[in-house]
């Protein structure tokens, strides 16, 4: 589990890398494709990470970094390792 948080951390820079606009992109639409997958709802994702739906909806359209933290309850909230969402970046 270390592991995984610490590749986490580097991917979402959490070290002074410079943020790369196209991989909140990334990210947001890799959250969407598991997202609609469990065919659950903005809201519903929402609700089961402790987020507000604006948050998620402006993080799955890349406008907004989603921090650890809330990515970690939303990978848990998709039943999803975040290895697995962070894959593409």
């Amino acid at each position: 589990m270390l592991g995984v948080v610490f590749w986490s951390a580097f991917l979402l820079n959490l070290w002074g890398m410079p943020r790369v606009p196209q991989h909140r992109k990334i990210l947001g639409e890799t959250i969407r494709k598991y997202r609609k997958q469990t065919k659950m709802s903005q809201e519903k994702l929402a609700e089961k990470a402790d987020l507000h739906p604006v948050y998620i909806g402006k993080v799955e359209r890349g406008e907004q970094w989603i921090s650890l933290h809330a990515l970690l309850r939303v990978g848990k909230a998709l039943g999803v390792r975040i290895s697995e969402l962070v894959a593409d970046l």
